[in-house]
């Protein structure tokens, strides 16, 4: 295990050192330049869209909303990235890591809009009601099928089992420190409780998001609140210090700034997910009159993920005496929210990370699902990914800290390679569409997408040709 963690440490230092982080903020600027700063102009139209009723209903069939696919993309999201994930960037980077963070998310509300817009222009029917993501749009438009199937085994070594790996280690540690359960023990129980979940299909999973994820989000911001208000004479040098520290002019914990941008940009990554290809699986499940809304929706949830929760988390940290102790990732977490809120907080962080890493763990399994079929498309090859991913529950659990965020690493670095690829060539495809809908929100319509909108699409099979249901319209008058 020492050997593997070893080897995976040094390509980590090589794919995130000298590649990923330069390749996520070239990007990020293309993506904010050519929309013309989609995830800041139209922010209020993202609220907007939150209380959509648009539900298209195909064949006396209801799909998955737009709200409910968000809420699968937050529940992958908001998990132990935002918990134990800030404590180690905090640990190992400074201050200053919080900083790249916060550019991450706004870069990356670019790039979450871009990968989900493409994600719904290119999304198939299926049995319960759309699929698809970044396979589908390698496959159609580039005519990759190859690339398709790279990225497939790259998102199922990541979401479906090295980041569940990382959801069960931060659940089994916080349970741990608070209850002295035994870790194998609460692997066991994990994977029970997600076999029941994933053997029930999308909607399930739909229906689990939609219901635990607002509770425990708006639970965690509130206590968080409460800790800013609480210590507001503190925030100002607390933020200074994150600025200061960025640019390494200041660093009081963790290594200079290349630690802090490292740090940040990874932990920020892991998670808000923009630009890795994650949630365009999610956005691609809601059935929504145009494209560009899921796009919004997507963009928005990377602000939620990373300037409120991860923040929270930051500002938790930065103002208790645990920071600087020498504990990281969930323990350092746990141990700031006891110093705010006395003994009952660690209990507390224990149940809270239980909520925000088991909706995490749900989605992260629908994830490789739905890119499956890329490499296999037989009932068993799909039974056999389930028992893996149940199993990795298992191993996260009772592994080391270091081996499964190691591991997360570089499969997320190799699945965010494979689709910034992609959606840096497919770009301009949402750029075109994010016209076509601000075109007519502009008429005072609430836009309607057809295939024949942008030319030069191909495989397009969702959406209606606007040349046909012109004719069919005037046949029925």
């Amino acid at each position: 295990m020492d050997i593997l963690n070893h080897l995976v440490t040094e390509a980590n230092s090589i794919l995130w050192g000298y590649i990923l982080i330069g390749v996520l903020l070239i990007l990020g600027l293309y993506f904010t330049i050519g929309s013309k700063f989609v995830q800041i102009r139209h922010i209020g139209e993202m609220f907007r869209l939150l209380g959509d009723k648009d539900v298209v209903e195909a064949e006396g069939e209801k799909h998955i909303s737009s709200l409910q696919a968000f809420f699968i993309g937050a529940g992958t999201r908001i998990g132990t990235g935002n918990l134990a994930g800030v404590a180690i960037a905090l640990a190992i980077g400074g201050p200053g890591a919080v900083f790249w963070m916060w550019l991450v998310a706004i870069l990356g509300g670019a790039s979450a809009f871009v990968e989900s817009t493409l994600a719904q222009i290119y999304k198939e029917r299926d049995s319960v009601g759309f699929k698809g993501g970044p396979g589908y749009y390698m496959k159609k438009q580039l005519g990759k099928p190859w690339m398709s199937s790279i990225f497939a085994v790259t998102i199922i070594l990541s979401f479906g089992t090295t980041f569940n790996a990382v959801q069960s280690n931060t659940i089994a540690t916080a349970f741990s420190n608070s209850f002295h359960i035994n870790t194998f023990v609460i692997g066991l129980i994990l994977a029970g409780l997600t076999a029941l979940i994933i053997f029930g299909g999308v909607k399930r999973i739909a229906n689990f998001s939609s219901f635990i994820v607002p509770i425990m989000a708006g639970f965690y911001i509130v206590l968080a609140l409460y800790v800013v208000i609480t210590n507001i004479t503190e925030m100002p040098g607390v933020i200074a210090l994150i600025f200061k520290s960025a640019f390494g002019f200041d660093q009081v914990v963790g290594g200079g700034i290349g630690a802090a941008i490292m740090n940040g940009v990874k932990r920020g990554l892991f998670s808000n997910e923009a630009g890795m290809g994650s949630a365009p699986n999610a956005a691609a499940t809601a059935s929504v009159s145009h494209p560009v809304k899921q796009g919004f929706i997507q963009a928005l949830g990377v602000f939620f993920d990373t300037i409120l929760v991860c923040s929270a988390t930051a500002f938790i940290i930065l103002t208790s005496d645990a920071y600087g102790s020498g504990l990281t990732g969930i323990e350092l977490s746990q141990a700031a929210m006891s110093e705010h809120f006395n003994s009952w907080a660690g209990v507390f962080l224990a149940i809270a990370i239980f909520t925000f890493a088991f909706s995490s763990i749900i989605g992260s399994y629908y994830y490789g699902e739905a890119n499956l079929p890329f490499i296999n498309k037989s009932k068993t090859g799909l039974l056999v990914y389930r028992f893996i991913a149940l199993g990795m529950v298992i191993f996260g659990s009772v592994a080391s800290l270091d081996i499964v965020w190691s591991l997360a690493d570089f499969s997320m670095a190799l699945m965010a390679l494979t689709n910034l690829i992609a959606i840096g060539i497919l770009a301009p495809i949402a750029f075109k569409a994010l016209d076509n809908y601000m075109t007519q929100r502009r008429q005072g319509l609430d836009p309607v997408f057809y295939a024949d909108d942008i030319p030069g699409l191909r495989g397009v099979e969702s959406w209606p040709k606007r040349e046909r249901e012109m004719t069919k319209k005037a046949a029925n008058e």
